[in-house]
């Protein structure tokens, strides 16, 4: 019970991560705690030993500081910042780089399908038709935003089988 318990917390909680940044593209800050608070009575009930509780600890700090950084240059949103640190909690530092490739693949997939989508919506833009090079200049414009939470729990979902969390029981 509780095996299946500490293998369904965290994919379930990035789930709702990413249904709530694709509705409203924004990730609540109760959530990302939950994510972060739960992973200590997780490790706790579950034996985790210490020095793997340390790594745990240490790949949910450094990318609090990776997230903050991209942050502060504009390229993550705050909640998807937050989003990472607490997801990596759940990783340690030895699945933290298939966690953040997993996610960034899922990211590269999702800009591509948002742009497409929204070239496609200017293309066929009927209520202001255009010509030529002005659809160009329109394309050029569109910046649509990037759901990234989702990207998170595609990139959680698939790395987690590898994780501590998996030998449990």
């Amino acid at each position: 019970m509780l095996h299946d318990l500490s293998i369904f917390l965290l994919p379930a909680l990035m789930i709702v991560a990413a249904t709530t940044d694709i509705m409203a593209y924004r990730i609540p800050n109760w959530l990302t705690i939950l994510i972060a608070i739960l992973f200590f009575p997780m490790a706790l009930l579950t034996h985790m030993p210490l020095a793997e509780f340390g790594s745990h600890l240490l790949a949910g700090v450094i990318l609090f500081f990776v997230g903050y950084a991209l942050f502060a240059v504009g390229l993550f949103g705050g909640g998807d910042s937050k989003l990472m640190a607490a997801a990596g909690l759940w990783f340690g530092t030895s699945q933290t780089l298939p966690f953040l490739v997993m996610t960034a693949l899922a990211g590269g997939l999702l800009a591509a399908g948002v742009m497409a989508w929204s070239v496609f919506m200017v293309m066929w833009d009927f209520h202001d038709p255009v010509a030529g090079t002005e659809i160009d200049k329109k394309v050029r414009k569109l910046k649509p935003k990037l759901p990234y939470g989702f990207a998170f729990a595609v990139g959680a979902i698939l790395a987690f089988p590898h994780t501590w969390w998996m030998n449990v029981g």
